[in-house]
């Protein structure tokens, strides 16, 4: 257990992450029916189940008003999963795409044998990576398919909601700051990627 003390509102932040959160999203759900953006269906289930199973885990260990932007985030999540799904946005889906969303799914149910939260954090940031895979090998190919703004985004919004956490534990503090780092990994390999097309 981690004993911080901050003098700054937690309420305000927290706000201030779903307002971030609703600010990454509608842009990016635009631009998905317009064609514009293809996101990977198996990464948004993914995603979808784990964010919000999180902030349930994050809820119990009274996380408070950064759990907020987390619950927030899942359900549009799932949105844009039934969203991809139904565009038919990524008809790429390959052999390895389907292991990986199969690993994912099928540890799902691991968070329910752990009666500790932290455990069920612990499976579920490995599932919400593991969902990151297709989506990763698929921007390295095509890095045009994704708006980097709405990950820069949320990865802004991961660290804020970090900061908005009333208890600070691994139970809360792991999923946001994993998948932040991600996410910013993300965007280096994209811009990376993006540039070496210019050059050619």
């Amino acid at each position: 257990m981690f004993d911080f003390s901050f003098a700054y509102n937690k309420e305000a932040l927290g706000l201030f992450a779903i307002a971030l959160t609703l600010y990454a999203f509608f842009p990016y759900i635009r631009s998905i029916h317009k064609g514009e953006t293809k996101p990977h269906m198996f990464s948004w289930i993914l995603w979808g189940a784990t964010t919000f199973i999180v902030f349930l885990a994050q809820y119990s260990d009274e996380g408070g008003a950064g759990a907020w932007p987390i619950g927030v985030s899942g359900l549009i999540t799932l949105y844009v999963a039934g969203l991809a799904y139904v565009k038919k946005s990524d008809v790429t889906i390959t052999k390895s795409d389907w292991v990986f969303f199969s690993l994912g799914i099928w540890s799902l149910p691991l968070w329910y044998i752990t009666s500790d939260p932290l455990w069920a954090v612990v499976v579920l940031t490995f599932i919400d990576l593991v969902g990151f895979i297709p989506t990763f090998k698929k921007s390295f190919t095509h890095p045009h398919d994704e708006q980097l703004g709405f990950y820069i985004i949320m990865t802004a919004r991961n660290f804020i909601s970090i900061l908005a956490l009333q208890n600070y534990s691994l139970t809360t503090v792991l999923f946001p700051a994993a998948v932040g780092v991600a996410a910013l990994l993300f965007v280096m390999m994209v811009i990376i990627q993006r540039a070496k097309l210019r050059s050619h």
